[in-house]
Protein backbone atom coordinates (compact mmCIF):
# COMPACT_ATOMS: atom_id res chain seq x y z
CA UNK A 1 0.00 0.00 0.00
CA UNK A 2 1.74 3.14 -1.20
CA UNK A 3 0.51 6.52 -0.03
CA UNK A 4 1.16 9.93 -1.51
CA UNK A 5 4.02 11.97 -0.09
CA UNK A 6 3.75 15.74 0.21
CA UNK A 7 6.95 17.71 0.69
CA UNK A 8 7.01 20.20 3.58
CA UNK A 9 9.70 22.47 5.00
CA UNK A 10 10.32 25.02 7.72
CA UNK A 11 13.21 27.18 8.85
CA UNK A 12 14.59 26.64 12.34
CA UNK A 13 16.63 29.43 13.89
CA UNK A 14 19.38 28.24 16.24
CA UNK A 15 22.28 29.83 18.06
CA UNK A 16 24.55 28.31 15.41
CA UNK A 17 22.63 29.62 12.43
CA UNK A 18 19.47 28.74 10.55
CA UNK A 19 18.60 25.18 9.57
CA UNK A 20 16.12 23.92 7.01
CA UNK A 21 13.92 21.05 8.18
CA UNK A 22 12.35 19.35 5.17
CA UNK A 23 10.97 16.21 3.67
CA UNK A 24 10.17 13.65 2.63
CA UNK A 25 13.28 14.14 0.49
CA UNK A 26 13.87 12.20 -2.71
CA UNK A 27 16.74 9.72 -3.10
CA UNK A 28 18.37 11.99 -5.68
CA UNK A 29 18.23 15.05 -3.45
CA UNK A 30 19.60 13.08 -0.51
CA UNK A 31 22.43 11.70 -2.66
CA UNK A 32 23.40 15.24 -3.69
CA UNK A 33 23.82 16.49 -0.12
CA UNK A 34 26.81 16.19 2.17
CA UNK A 35 26.29 14.01 5.24
CA UNK A 36 27.88 15.27 8.45
CA UNK A 37 30.61 13.00 9.81
CA UNK A 38 29.09 13.12 13.32
CA UNK A 39 25.97 11.27 12.13
CA UNK A 40 27.44 7.93 13.17
CA UNK A 41 25.20 6.58 15.96
CA UNK A 42 24.19 3.50 13.98
CA UNK A 43 27.07 3.00 11.52
CA UNK A 44 29.85 5.11 9.97
CA UNK A 45 28.38 8.29 8.48
CA UNK A 46 29.05 7.43 4.82
CA UNK A 47 27.32 4.06 5.28
CA UNK A 48 24.38 5.69 7.04
CA UNK A 49 24.06 8.15 4.16
CA UNK A 50 23.74 5.25 1.72
CA UNK A 51 21.27 3.48 4.01
CA UNK A 52 19.01 6.55 4.06
CA UNK A 53 19.13 6.82 0.27
CA UNK A 54 17.98 3.19 0.15
CA UNK A 55 15.06 3.91 2.51
CA UNK A 56 14.06 6.94 0.41
CA UNK A 57 13.76 4.60 -2.60
CA UNK A 58 11.16 2.44 -0.82
CA UNK A 59 7.50 3.01 -1.63
CA UNK A 60 6.59 4.01 1.90
CA UNK A 61 10.07 4.95 3.07
CA UNK A 62 10.32 8.55 4.23
CA UNK A 63 13.35 10.61 5.16
CA UNK A 64 12.98 13.99 6.88
CA UNK A 65 16.22 15.95 7.19
CA UNK A 66 17.71 18.95 8.94
CA UNK A 67 20.38 20.65 6.87
CA UNK A 68 22.83 23.47 7.27
CA UNK A 69 23.03 24.72 3.68
CA UNK A 70 24.24 21.60 1.80
CA UNK A 71 25.08 19.45 4.83
CA UNK A 72 22.65 17.07 6.55
CA UNK A 73 22.98 17.50 10.33
CA UNK A 74 19.98 15.47 11.43
CA UNK A 75 17.33 13.12 10.10
CA UNK A 76 14.29 11.00 10.92
CA UNK A 77 13.37 7.80 9.07
CA UNK A 78 9.99 6.14 8.52
CA UNK A 79 9.53 2.70 6.98
CA UNK A 80 7.65 -0.55 7.37
CA UNK A 81 8.66 -2.55 10.47
CA UNK A 82 11.38 -5.16 10.10
CA UNK A 83 9.89 -8.53 8.99
CA UNK A 84 11.54 -10.14 12.03
CA UNK A 85 9.70 -7.85 14.50
CA UNK A 86 6.25 -8.60 15.92
CA UNK A 87 4.94 -5.33 14.46
CA UNK A 88 5.02 -6.79 10.96
CA UNK A 89 3.21 -10.01 11.91
CA UNK A 90 -0.27 -8.47 11.82
CA UNK A 91 0.29 -7.48 8.17
CA UNK A 92 -1.23 -4.06 8.85
CA UNK A 93 -0.36 -2.30 5.60
CA UNK A 94 -0.84 1.20 7.01
CA UNK A 95 1.51 0.73 9.96
CA UNK A 96 4.94 2.36 9.68
CA UNK A 97 7.76 2.79 12.14
CA UNK A 98 9.72 5.86 13.11
CA UNK A 99 12.94 3.94 12.77
CA UNK A 100 15.54 6.46 13.90
CA UNK A 101 16.14 10.07 14.79
CA UNK A 102 19.71 11.30 14.86
CA UNK A 103 21.08 14.84 15.31
CA UNK A 104 24.74 15.82 15.51
CA UNK A 105 25.88 16.82 19.04
CA UNK A 106 26.29 20.50 18.10
CA UNK A 107 22.54 20.91 17.53
CA UNK A 108 21.11 18.60 20.20
CA UNK A 109 19.90 21.45 22.42
CA UNK A 110 18.23 23.30 19.53
CA UNK A 111 14.91 21.38 19.25
CA UNK A 112 16.00 19.80 15.95
CA UNK A 113 14.54 16.38 16.81
CA UNK A 114 11.24 17.93 17.83
CA UNK A 115 11.05 19.88 14.56
CA UNK A 116 11.90 16.82 12.48
CA UNK A 117 8.76 15.25 13.95
CA UNK A 118 6.66 18.38 13.47
CA UNK A 119 7.61 18.59 9.76
CA UNK A 120 6.96 14.85 9.38
CA UNK A 121 3.39 15.29 10.55
CA UNK A 122 2.71 18.28 8.30
CA UNK A 123 2.06 15.76 5.52
CA UNK A 124 -1.67 14.96 5.43
CA UNK A 125 -0.83 11.44 4.24
CA UNK A 126 0.41 10.67 7.75
CA UNK A 127 -3.24 10.70 8.86
CA UNK A 128 -3.60 7.38 6.98
CA UNK A 129 -0.99 5.66 9.16
CA UNK A 130 -0.51 4.10 12.54
CA UNK A 131 3.00 5.32 13.39
CA UNK A 132 5.01 3.51 16.04
CA UNK A 133 8.43 3.86 17.58
CA UNK A 134 10.10 1.36 19.89
CA UNK A 135 12.51 3.00 22.28
CA UNK A 136 15.27 0.95 23.94
CA UNK A 137 17.56 2.52 26.51
CA UNK A 138 20.63 0.75 25.11
CA UNK A 139 20.29 2.82 21.92
CA UNK A 140 20.38 6.12 23.82
CA UNK A 141 23.51 8.27 23.96
CA UNK A 142 23.70 8.36 27.76
CA UNK A 143 27.46 8.82 27.74
CA UNK A 144 27.45 11.67 25.22
CA UNK A 145 24.63 13.56 26.92
CA UNK A 146 25.63 12.86 30.53
CA UNK A 147 21.99 12.02 31.33
CA UNK A 148 20.79 9.02 33.26
CA UNK A 149 18.24 6.61 31.80
CA UNK A 150 15.20 8.36 33.27
CA UNK A 151 16.34 11.87 32.36
CA UNK A 152 16.91 10.75 28.78
CA UNK A 153 13.56 8.95 28.69
CA UNK A 154 11.77 12.12 29.82
CA UNK A 155 13.41 14.24 27.08
CA UNK A 156 12.78 11.57 24.45
CA UNK A 157 9.13 11.21 25.41
CA UNK A 158 8.59 14.98 25.29
CA UNK A 159 10.15 15.09 21.83
CA UNK A 160 7.90 12.26 20.59
CA UNK A 161 4.85 14.02 22.03
CA UNK A 162 5.63 16.97 19.71
CA UNK A 163 4.88 14.64 16.80
CA UNK A 164 1.72 13.29 18.41
CA UNK A 165 3.25 9.99 19.56
CA UNK A 166 2.11 8.79 22.98
CA UNK A 167 3.09 5.96 25.32
CA UNK A 168 1.18 2.67 24.92
CA UNK A 169 1.44 -0.50 26.97
CA UNK A 170 2.59 -3.75 25.35
CA UNK A 171 3.70 -7.23 26.36
CA UNK A 172 6.54 -7.27 23.83
CA UNK A 173 9.38 -9.11 25.66
CA UNK A 174 12.17 -6.84 24.45
CA UNK A 175 10.34 -3.68 25.49
CA UNK A 176 9.35 -5.25 28.81
CA UNK A 177 12.96 -6.25 29.53
CA UNK A 178 13.65 -2.82 31.09
CA UNK A 179 11.16 -0.30 32.56
CA UNK A 180 12.70 2.62 30.62
CA UNK A 181 12.00 0.96 27.27
CA UNK A 182 8.69 1.90 25.71
CA UNK A 183 6.34 1.75 22.77
CA UNK A 184 5.00 5.07 21.48
CA UNK A 185 2.20 5.37 18.93
CA UNK A 186 0.35 7.94 16.82
CA UNK A 187 -2.98 7.04 15.24
CA UNK A 188 -3.75 9.05 12.13
CA UNK A 189 -7.14 10.76 11.96
CA UNK A 190 -8.36 8.40 9.22
CA UNK A 191 -7.41 5.15 10.98
CA UNK A 192 -10.40 2.79 11.26
CA UNK A 193 -11.52 0.95 14.39
CA UNK A 194 -10.67 -2.29 12.61
CA UNK A 195 -7.04 -1.21 12.20
CA UNK A 196 -6.88 -0.12 15.85
CA UNK A 197 -8.18 -3.54 16.95
CA UNK A 198 -5.61 -5.32 14.77
CA UNK A 199 -2.88 -3.21 16.31
CA UNK A 200 -4.12 -3.90 19.83
CA UNK A 201 -3.79 -7.62 19.13
CA UNK A 202 -0.18 -7.00 18.11
CA UNK A 203 0.52 -5.00 21.26
CA UNK A 204 -0.67 -7.89 23.41
CA UNK A 205 0.19 -10.91 21.28
CA UNK A 206 0.99 -13.07 24.30
CA UNK A 207 -2.47 -12.41 25.73
CA UNK A 208 -4.21 -13.40 22.48
CA UNK A 209 -2.20 -16.61 22.07
CA UNK A 210 -4.27 -18.38 24.71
Amino acid sequence: MEHRKTYNAKELKTTYGDLIIEGPVSPDKLAGLEFHEDLKAFRPSHQQHQALIGIAHLGDGRIIIARDRNTVVGYATYLYPDPLERWSEGKIDNLIELGAIEVIPKYRSCSVGKNLLIVSMMDDAMEDYIIITTEYYWHWDLKGTGLNVWEYRKIMEKMMNAGGLEWYATDDPEICSHPANCLMVRFGKRITNESVQKFDRLRFMNRFMY
